[in-house]
């Protein structure tokens, strides 16, 4: 019986899907922060920052070739095709935005922003790689599809935090706007600092 083959570019993009449900995974934990902070403030900055300084470590023992069990290996899993052989640095801006969201801004701005970097951003790139067709200009080949789902996302966070739909809306819009900045991996600091900032001044 002859079996028919599987086109590479299905099994590019099936290899960029499988990387990027793993990175979304990780980034999607990050919503967990506000939770942790209402309960304990000090003890959430001290994982945030503890957290950071043990991932910067260990990628630096991985890329000198003495991998830290479990983590290196995740690491090298979830990296993307432009950080084969370098430092990641994806999960240091995730973990440093959060804390900036937390130390600059009062709730609900902090929820809002911590809430825009988790599911905003994190949400907008899995439906972006697995559903996008629409390309927008000068995002360096984000999708509207993709786009969409950051403002849902987003608004649907500062709605459920605030009740107010208007402002909401207008967070949700500022949050799209700068996601769809290409701004590499330190959109992870950029989104929730800005996205934080419009939230106060709104709410």
């Amino acid at each position: 019986m002859k079996t028919q083959s599987v086109p590479r570019g299905f099994l590019a993009l099936s290899d960029e899907l499988r990387i990027e449900v793993l990175r979304k995974g990780i980034h999607l934990l990050i919503g967990f922060v506000p939770a942790l902070a209402s309960l304990n403030f000090s003890l959430t900055i001290g994982l945030l920052m503890g957290g950071i300084l043990f991932y910067a470590t260990s990628e630096q023992l991985r890329i000198k070739g003495r991998a830290v069990p479990l983590v290196s290996r995740v690491t090298s899993m979830a990296a993307r095709r432009r950080d084969g052989g370098r430092f990641v640095l994806g999960p240091i801006t995730l973990g440093f935005g959060a804390l900036l969201a937390l130390l600059l801004y009062p709730d609900p701005a902090a929820s809002i922003a911590i809430y825009a970097l988790a599911f905003g951003d994190g949400l907008s790139s899995l439906v972006g790689k697995a559903f996008g067709r629409v390309r927008l200009p000068f995002t360096g080949g984000k999708s509207l599809e993709g786009s969409l789902t950051c403002l849902l996302a987003v608004f649907l966070s500062a709605f459920g935090l605030t009740g107010d739909a208007l402002r909401s809306l207008a967070v949700a819009l500022v949050a799209t706007i700068v996601e769809a900045v290409p701004t590499k991996d330190f959109d992870n600091i950029v989104l929730p600092v800005l996205t934080g900032a419009a939230a106060l001044l709104l709410f």
